[in-house]
Formats: structure tokens, C-alpha cells, sequence
């Protein structure tokens, strides 16, 4: 039984470590930014050709740029995937470029505001945490070639992150003007961007690791509670075979009941037996004396006042005389006290009469042994003990 329980307990234990092992760990690439703001710093370069949609590719003599940084931007992020911008840029139309279809005599400055909508495209395509298309419309204002205009727009740019904060943003954008007055013009950007008060949330991979984590964790506590289980039937089993050796240990199991007596109660009963005294006999008589018939008749009282108790009575002789013949007379001392007993009042059920000769002397006045009679007559005596009282009480003598 025990090999069993332990081999199960070794086996469990080993499932439970490489299971451990397996246990995948939620980091934070598993997370993704759901909410936040963003700011950025670039440049923007522009073909304000005049056919800048009908030919994207050229850029000499038509894409208008300045060295210095030249577009700012803060927008706010959602986790529906919308963003709302606002942008600024400025820029400078070089003389000799060729813009709204006429080639330009001296430098001309540029400048324009922006607002824009955009979608995040990965919240179709899913997350990637680093790489974030995107798409976008909206309104905005131009001052170009000395001539302002309204425009309406529309966005398709990326976004490459190095961090949860800081990345690089890729975009161009078409500006259609409200009316006739000017051309339509492609805005190109790049910049560095900076996101601040970002909320995150688990990736859909996150929430996966997140349900195996969760369902690891149940299957961990099912195989400690099985592990449990069997610790507790093989400390059943222990105890059961501890109890069992008790059992065996007759003399042990003696000492054991008298300490539980103790706890009961019965000590004391028994010190109050002892402390009314002992009855003597004569050398070589059965016969009870006038002080033992008073000893007796007091002990009898205090029995009436205990009558849950059974006792039982053990009497002795001396080492004088043949063995067998003591032993006998140890027998008719402990009946002779019995039956004065019950003519107190005591029921016989309640008592029980044992002599053990001469086996039991409390002095050193053995067989051989030169002692005076007053040490003799301390071996001949009866003595009054409590009974088992249920399986768990023996007496306390």
C-alpha cells in the first residue's frame, strides 16, 4: 500500500514539474497599445506640379522641401482604431520648380494646416505590434504659390515602432482644393513619433497565452489536489497501522490509558480511594477487622457516589508460607472484601475480586528475607482500584 501511495506521489509530482516547464509566460510583446497620444516632428516634401497625380515618381524639379524640420503633428489614438490629427507643416517651393503648371521666377514659402481622420489597418489585418498601416481622410487649409486655398484630403501612410514610445511615421497625403482657383497637390512626410499616456491591452496571441495559463493553472491545482489526496489516504494508512501496533503493545497501551484516565478524571476518584486507606489482614485470616470493616464502609461511599465506576479489588499476602497456599489466600481476602462491599450496597456487577499471592510485596520482605511483623503486615492487604471504564480507561494503579 505505502509503495503505491508513494510511487503515485512520485509520479504526479513529475507530471506537475514538466507541465511547470510548458508553462508559457505573457511578456510584453504580448500586449498592444490600445489608447494613447502622439506626438511627432519631421519633414514634408511637396509636388505641387499641377500634375503631381498624374506623375508620382518624379521629383526633380518638382518635389519642394527645406532641410530644417518642417512638420509638427499630436493626434489622439483609439482602440476602435479611428485616430484624429492635427498637423502643421511648412515648406518652401524652390525657384526654377515647376508649380500649378508654370515654372516659378523666386522662392515661395508654404504653409498649411491640417485636421484628419485615420484607421488603423491592423485592426483588420491584426496586430503586429511594430509595423501599423494606415489609412485616413480630411479637411484642411493651404497657403501655396501666394495663394490660399481649402482643401480636402486623404491619407495613406505606416508607422514603424522601436519601442512602446518612439518610432518613425511614413505618409503621403493628396490635397484636392474646394475650387478651381489652384491645383491639387501630393504632401509627402517622415518623422520621428512619440506616444505618451498609452493604455495597453492583451494581443489576441496575449489572450491565448492567457486562456492556456489559465487552464495550466486548473490543471495544476487538480494534480496538487490529487497529490493531496494521496498524501492524506497514506497518512490514513499510517495512522491505521499505528493504531493497530498500539493494539498489539498491550503493556505500552496500559501506560497510554492510565495517562488518558488521568485526563478524565479518574485520577482523582482513585487518589480519594487511596487516601481512606488500606485493609489489613492478620497473619494467616481472611477475616476483616473491625478498621477494615470502617475502612470498607467508607470506601463503600464514596462507590455509591461514583456509580458509573466498576472497581476491582486486589489483595496480597506475605512471602511466609508455600506460594500456592498464599495465592489461595489472596483469593479469599479479595472475595471476603468484595462481599462486605456489596453488604454496604454496592452491586457485585460493579466489582471484581483477584488475589495475587505474594508476586506483588511492596518492601523488600521476600521468600528468604529476615523482616519484623509490622513489615510483614504491609504485604497483607486488599487495595481498592478503578475498573475499565470503556475501551479507552484501565485503571490508574
Amino acid at each position: 500500500m505505502k509503495t503505491y501511495i508513494f510511487s503515485a506521489i512520485a509520479l504526479l509530482s513529475v507530471v506537475l514539474q514538466t507541465r511547470s516547464q510548458e508553462i508559457p509566460e505573457i511578456t510584453t510583446k504580448d500586449s498592444i497599445i490600445v489608447n494613447s497620444w502622439m506626438f511627432g516632428v519631421g519633414w514634408n516634401f511637396i509636388d505641387d506640379s499641377g500634375d503631381a497625380f498624374n506623375d508620382v515618381t518624379t521629383i526633380k524639379d518638382q518635389w519642394n522641401g527645406v532641410a530644417f524640420p518642417s512638420r509638427l503633428s499630436l493626434g489622439r489614438y483609439w482602440k476602435n482604431g479611428l485616430g484624429l490629427e492635427l498637423i502643421g507643416t511648412y515648406n518652401n517651393y524652390k525657384e526654377g520648380n515647376k508649380i500649378d503648371n508654370v515654372i516659378i521666377t523666386e522662392d515661395i514659402p508654404y504653409w498649411g494646416i491640417d485636421a484628419r481622420l485615420s484607421y488603423d489597418l491592423n485592426k483588420l489585418v491584426g496586430q503586429t505590434g511594430f509595423f501599423d498601416p494606415y489609412i485616413g481622410v480630411g479637411l484642411g487649409y493651404s497657403d501655396a504659390n501666394n495663394l490660399g486655398r481649402g482643401t480636402y484630403n486623404a491619407v495613406i501612410g505606416f508607422r514603424t515602432w522601436f519601442s512602446d514610445r518612439w518610432g518613425l511615421d511614413f505618409s503621403s497625403s493628396g490635397k484636392w482644393s474646394f475650387g478651381n482657383e489652384a491645383s491639387n497637390h501630393i504632401q509627402h512626410a517622415v518623422g520621428a513619433v512619440y506616444r505618451f499616456n498609452i493604455e495597453k491591452e492583451l494581443s489576441k496571441k496575449g489572450e491565448e497565452k492567457l486562456a492556456l495559463l489559465q487552464e495550466l493553472e486548473k490543471e495544476q491545482q487538480r494534480i496538487q489536489d490529487s497529490i493531496l489526496a494521496v498524501r492524506e489516504a497514506e497518512e490514513e494508512a499510517r495512522m491505521l497501522a499505528e493504531r493497530l501496533e498500539r493494539e498489539k503493545e498491550a503493556a505500552r497501551l496500559a501506560a497510554l490509558e492510565a495517562e488518558e484516565a488521568r485526563k478524565m478524571g479518574l485520577l482523582k476518584l482513585q487518589q480519594a480511594l487511596d487516601s481512606i486507606g488500606t485493609v489489613y489482614f492478620a497473619f494467616d485470616s481472611s477475616i476483616l477487622s473491625k478498621d477494615a470493616k470502617e475502612t470498607l464502609a467508607e470506601i463503600a461511599s464514596l462507590m455509591k457516589a461514583n456509580p458509573k465506576y466498576t472497581f476491582k479489588v486486589e489483595a496480597h499476602a506475605d512471602s511466609r508460607g508455600p506460594k500456592q497456599y498464599n495465592q489461595w489466600l489472596s483469593e479469599r481476602r479479595a472475595q471476603r472484601t468484595v462481599d462486605y462491599l456489596n453488604t454496604e450496597g454496592i452491586s457485585m456487577d460493579r466489582l471484581e475480586a483477584i488475589g495475587y499471592g505474594e508476586e506483588r510485596l511492596i518492601n523488600h520482605c521476600a521468600e528468604g528475607v529476615s523482616c519484623n511483623r509490622e513489615e510483614h503486615r504491609m504485604n497483607r492487604r486488599s487495595e481498592i482500584a478503578i475498573k475499565v471504564v470503556d475501551r479507552e480507561l484501565v485503571s490508574v494503579k
